[in-house]
């Protein structure tokens, strides 16, 4: 049988391209889909017709945990006397009426077992039934204690484990016959055993210390008792946490959550103690009421419980059992069919997916950033390299031949979209930069006739005219000398030998703004600026300058201050306007530093600081934004020691 399964395993797996749709994905997929799922249909009508061979299982086993049930009733009525009657003999005379009709219900409840053993002693196993009569024989003992306890004579430790026995008897009855072929199903049962043995340390608990508070204090060896109960409950309770569910858990934890389950545990407390043997405040009333709270909500769980196995055990009802070994050879062969089928398609299907995606993790992680390097980096005369051939990836489906040859598309248009990119750039950067230089060119002459028609002009007003010209031309030619540093280009050199006065750099610098008469030079220490950076240094504080006179009010002046700080040289340029929010103030000094967005994707608006951000990185000075006190911006400029020395008077010339 397994030569044959195995045999046409090879067959389906050797032979995929006979199978219709084999060529596509989508056929691929629904092979492998339709196949395990007509099986699963065969063993599912299999199965419907074998449900019925349990349902004699079921029965019993729900007649079982009824029955555990109504004994548990019993359990109940016995546990309340029980702590009624320990009060009663303690000397709490208040409980004699309870006792009398706790009595009656549990003659009841007893009543109602021995009816419901007449009734289901045919579906009960044999055991089970034998150990509930045997429990019976207790129960009748009861009749004598209470004679005792009604004439006076009875003593109260003896009364309280005769109970006990009773209660005892009951349980391990419980237990006898238990169903042990669904494992879930036993363990239920267990779970339910557990929870009823850690209800009866509670019940326990509860009618020992109603006789010792009812007392006053604790005789000889009650607090051992007291103790004893205390650990056998704890071990029930984690043996039934062990067995039960997640929802069972939280009932009990309910239980044990209550108002009432809290104030007992104060006066647990309180019962530690009095270990000694001292007096003990704890009304008998109070302590009742509160621990047959708990014991009640502990029943309630017990009742849950056993309800959730008698559905359990009517889910077992349905289960298959007489062809069980067709049902896990069938199982075994859906398994194999389906696992072949999976694992052939899976790989058909993630190999060459697999492929094509590292083929695209080396397109986007290096290949493609590489061949976009070599173009901006090549000469302009340089014909671009040919790109090499992609491998086909594995896999013959049309889909994963379209994705490839798609990718390779991605890669080519990419590439050459990047080659565009950067001849369109080198254009417009060297447009931009011989536009610049032929702007710089035509300002330096015309500032040079502007100068010699102010020398040999006489009229005030003209002269006037011609400073306010010369002024202009100034500024065009910043603006000129801007493109150049934009478009990465050194501007012509307009250098001083030696050395020159702050004071006369920031004095050029405000000469190359527009409304030059509201900067105020407030502080400035002497210091020397090397000649050779002086040009570049004016340019940037003219950049900061007009900046700060742009977002400020018409009248309120910018202020430059300069000062030494250790061998570096600071100028701030300070303004009091609208200022910056957080998030623009930290973008501009992402620019200012050289680690903002590129100059092709950043605002035209913003183009002067990335003018800054340029001079600065050729200085090797650092320039930062920082809120003004009060309201505006500060520009600090902080210039390395390479470039400054101390002060010296040499007077700054216009280039």
């Amino acid at each position: 049988m397994t030569g044959k399964v195995l045999t046409t395993l090879r067959s389906i797996v050797r032979r995929p391209a006979g199978l219709p749709g084999w060529n596509s994905i989508r056929g691929r997929m629904a092979i492998v889909l339709a196949v395990p799922t007509c099986l699963l249909l065969t063993l599912i009508g299999l199965g419907v017709a074998d449900r019925a061979a349990d349902w004699s299982a079921a029965r019993e086993t729900e007649a079982h945990v009824g029955v555990l049930l109504r004994a548990q009733g019993l359990v109940r009525e016995v546990q309340r006397e029980r702590g009624l009657t320990n009060g009663l003999l303690a000397g709490e005379e208040g409980y004699r009426d309870d006792v009398a009709a706790q009595r009656g219900r549990t003659d009841k409840a007893r009543d109602a077992l021995r009816a419901t053993l007449d009734e289901e002693s045919g579906a009960l196993p044999d055991a089970a039934v034998s150990a509930l009569w045997a429990a019976d024989v207790p129960l009748a003992a009861l009749t004598e204690t209470r004679e005792d306890i009604d004439a006076g004579t009875a003593d109260r430790a003896a009364t309280l484990r005769t109970y006990t026995e009773t209660v005892t008897a009951l349980i391990d009855a419980e237990s006898a016959g238990a169903p042990d072929g669904d494992r879930r199903i036993a363990q239920g049962v267990q779970a339910l055993q557990a929870l009823a043995r850690a209800t009866e340390a509670v019940a326990l608990e509860r009618g020992s210390l109603n006789g010792v508070f009812a007392a006053g204090r604790f005789r000889a060896g009650e607090y051992l008792d007291f103790t004893e109960v205390r650990a056998a409950r704890v071990a029930a309770l984690g043996q039934f946490r062990q067995l039960a569910g997640g929802g069972e858990e939280a009932a009990l934890d309910d239980a044990f959550g209550t108002t009432a389950a809290r104030r007992v545990v104060g006066y647990e407390a309180r019962a530690e103690r009095g270990a000694d043997g001292s007096a003990l405040a704890v009304a008998p009333g109070r302590w009742w009421a509160d621990m047959t709270t708990l014991v009640d909500d502990l029943h309630d769980v017990q009742r849950a419980v056993g309800d959730d196995v008698r559905a359990r055990a009517a889910d077992a009802g349905s289960a298959a059992t007489r062809q069980l070994g067709g049902f896990l050879a069938l199982g075994a062969l859906i398994l194999a069919v389906a696992v072949a089928l999976a694992v052939f398609s899976a790989r058909s299907i993630t190999r060459p997916l697999g492929a094509l995606a590292d083929e695209a993790d080396a397109v986007a992680g290096s290949r493609l950033p590489e061949a976009v390097r070599r173009i901006q980096e090549a000469h302009p005369d340089t014909p671009p390299t040919p790109q090499f051939a992609q491998p086909r990836p594995p896999g013959g489906a049309r889909e994963i031949s379209r994705l490839a040859a798609a990718l390779r598309n991605v890669e080519d248009t990419a590439v050459g979209l990047a080659a565009e990119q950067a001849v369109l750039r080198r254009t417009s950067t060297e447009s931009l930069a011989s536009l610049g230089r032929r702007n710089q060119s035509l300002l330096n002459r015309q500032l040079g006739l502007i100068t010699t028609l102010e020398s040999q002009e006489l009229d005030p007003d003209a002269l006037a005219e011609l400073f306010e010209l010369d002024h202009l031309a100034t500024r065009m030619r910043r603006n000129a000398e801007s493109l150049l540093v934009l478009a990465g280009e050194e501007s012509p050199a307009r250098s001083w030998k030696g050395t020159v006065a702050v004071a006369d750099v920031v004095r050029s610098a405000v000469a190359e703004v527009e409304q030059y008469r509201r900067v105020a030079a407030v502080d400035i220490q002497q210091c020397g600026v090397r000649g050779h950076c002086v040009a570049e240094l004016s340019h940037l504080l003219a950049e900061l300058v007009e900046n700060a006179l742009m977002f400020s009010p018409p009248k309120q002046p910018v202020e430059v201050y300069g000062w030494r700080d250790g061998g570096e040289y600071c100028l701030a340029v300070v303004d009091r306007g609208i200022g910056m929010t957080p998030e623009r103030l930290a973008e501009s000094n992402a620019v200012l530093s050289g680690k903002g967005d590129s100059l092709h994707t950043a605002p035209t608006r913003f183009l002067g600081h990335h003018v800054v951000g340029a001079l600065a990185t050729r200085l090797g000075a650092h320039v930062e934004l920082r809120p003004t006190q009060g309201t505006g911006v500060t520009a600090y400029v902080a210039l390395p020691a390479v470039l400054i020395q101390e002060s010296t008077s040499t007077a700054v010339a216009r280039g």
